[in-house]
């Protein structure tokens, strides 16, 4: 007798065995070299014209920064090189033009060739099939075999060119870069194809980056004129990609020469598209959210800052973004008086970057005019470098009205002599102005006293004792009875509703009467008599 368990036994350790011979038989596929990698991007850029999809283009750019970081070894510039050598026809002024950027590629070392296992002079092979026969089919290969393709599309030439860009950037190579990002711009303007759009956006981002780390003062500012043009020309296109890099573009141009009213004139005037990728939006509310700090508009700032943080991306993608915007939200937040979540600078992105914001935050919470002006004189030079000294420079008086208001709890009565000691200020008519200011704004509850130059504090009365809770109790309990007034009055039927509802019954009533005495008297003999609505 077999037993029942040892058969399921069987069974189930038989299809446990199939199911690792399957396994084993499917070997994992190797990962693609970087010529195949960007011949396959090159492809996807002909589906893309071809199908006129533009995700297959935003998925080659998508792939980008991987093959920015394989391009950066010596096998990856020698594959890039080869790949523009079989794209391109050997009469192709761009292909001698972009070969020019790797004339110093030869003093790298050449890549080796990966090794293979020889036993007497022959390569071990897993099939079984004679010399013969695999020559034989080798040569048929090589006869079907088809040429590879050229780079004839504008979108595959211009990605080449693009990645030539990035690989200049990355080597330091700015002076050649440079030629080659303004030759590219140049022959973008002659082309008018929408499936260029997303690949343009990109040129002129390595463009600008350029001629901003050039050794020439003036030579971001020369390319001023170029970017308006360009971004006239994507607002009649509708090229809403190239827009939005040219207006972050256009915008930080500005802010490097501290032309503010510029910047705010080209926000006016301008509308940023609404399908705009996730980083320029973010860039975007960031340089409205400097401008309107810069304005003295810090509520709309603030919120303009946020979105910016929001939508910035992730941490190990761009952590020096997320420190900036981090920066100025944190300033504009302790401008509305109000003071940010420590949690913020515990953050290990941001922990060192904020140490000096974290000690400002601290002296305006305190009041602490001394460690203010320690703080600032220490940290001046990098609050210069990040450009937000000006608006560090503002918080002084809200330390003073922090100040302010401790010692008026503290002091029922304390001379102004006393008050520029405490706040460190220059003379005693400074120090009268600016109580006297504190106290016109609603910040202290004082007075002051002229010819005894003093200032009075005024008792602090306790809230409880007056009718300031019952008043507030009253607004609130209006507040809900006003509400519920108008919610049962939304509720209510229209006057005489009912009665229309009432005489339409009726007159239903009287015609299912009429119709049973015709009925009954034999006036309808057909259907096509029945009255409308049976």
């Amino acid at each position: 007798m077999v037993d029942a368990k040892d058969v399921q036994m069987d069974s189930s350790s038989k299809t446990a065995d199939a199911a690792v011979a399957k396994t084993e038989q499917k070997p994992t596929a190797a990962p693609r070299s970087l010529a195949q990698e960007l011949h396959h991007q090159l492809a996807s850029l002909t589906t893309a014209v071809d199908s006129l999809e533009p995700r297959y283009t935003t998925l080659v750019l998508r792939s980008l920064p991987t093959i920015r970081k394989r391009t950066q070894t010596p096998e990856g510039s020698h594959a890039l090189k080869q790949v523009i050598e079989e794209a391109f026809p050997l009469d192709s002024p761009q292909r001698q033009n972009l070969l020019s950027a790797f004339a110093d590629l030869n003093a790298l070392p050449e890549p080796e060739a990966p090794a293979s296992m020889d036993i007497d002079g022959e390569p071990i092979t897993d099939s079984a099939e004679p010399k013969e026969a695999t020559s034989v089919k080798e040569k048929e290969k090589k006869k079907t075999a088809k040429p590879p393709r050229s780079a004839a599309l504008p979108e595959a030439d211009i990605y080449l060119t693009l990645l030539t860009i990035v690989w200049l950037l990355d080597h330091k190579e700015l002076s050649k870069g440079e030629q080659l990002a303004s030759h590219t711009v140049q022959r973008l303007q002659a082309l008018n194809r929408r499936t260029l759009d997303q690949l343009q956006s990109r040129v002129y981002f390595y463009f600008a980056r350029f001629h901003e780390l050039a050794d020439d003062e003036h030579s971001l500012a020369s390319i001023r004129p170029i970017l308006l043009s360009a971004q006239r020309t994507s607002a009649l296109r509708r090229d809403d990609d190239s827009q939005a890099t040219i207006l972050n573009l256009l915008l930080r141009n500005y802010f490097h020469y501290n032309l503010f009213e510029q910047a705010d004139k080209l926000i006016a005037n301008s509308t940023f598209p609404e399908s705009a990728g996730n980083a320029q939006l973010a860039r975007w509310y960031f340089y409205l959210g400097r401008i309107r700090a810069i304005q003295l508009s810090y509520t709309e700032a603030h919120g303009h800052l946020e979105s910016a943080i929001r939508r910035a991306p992730a941490p190990a993608i761009a952590p020096g973004f997320l420190q900036t915007a981090y920066k100025f939200c944190i300033i504009v937040e302790l401008l509305m008086g109000d003071i940010p979540e420590r949690s913020i600078f515990r953050q290990p992105v941001l922990r060192d970057a904020l140490v000096p914001y974290l000690q400002i935050a601290q002296a305006v919470r305190t009041g602490n005019i001394a460690q203010f002006e320690e703080t600032l004189a220490k940290y001046k030079g990098r609050f210069r470098a990040e450009t937000t000294y000006t608006l560090v420079l503002r918080l002084r008086h809200n330390v003073i009205k922090t100040a302010l208001r401790s010692i008026s709890l503290a002091y029922s009565r304390i001379p102004l002599s006393s008050v520029c000691t405490k706040l460190k200020l220059d003379s005693e008519e400074e120090a009268e102005y600016i109580v006297a200011k504190a106290i016109k704004d609603g910040v202290i509850d004082a007075q002051l006293d002229h010819e005894q130059g003093a200032m009075k504090s005024k008792d602090v009365l306790d809230i409880y004792s007056t009718n300031e809770p019952q008043r507030a109790f009253h607004e609130r309990i209006q507040f809900l009875m006003q509400m519920h007034n108008d919610s049962v009055r939304a509720m209510r039927y229209r006057p005489g509703a009912h009665t229309k509802a009432l005489e339409s019954a009726e007159e239903a009533r009287d015609r299912e009467r009429e119709l049973a005495k015709e009925i009954a008297d034999g006036g309808l003999d057909s259907d096509d008599d029945m009255p409308e609505g049976f």
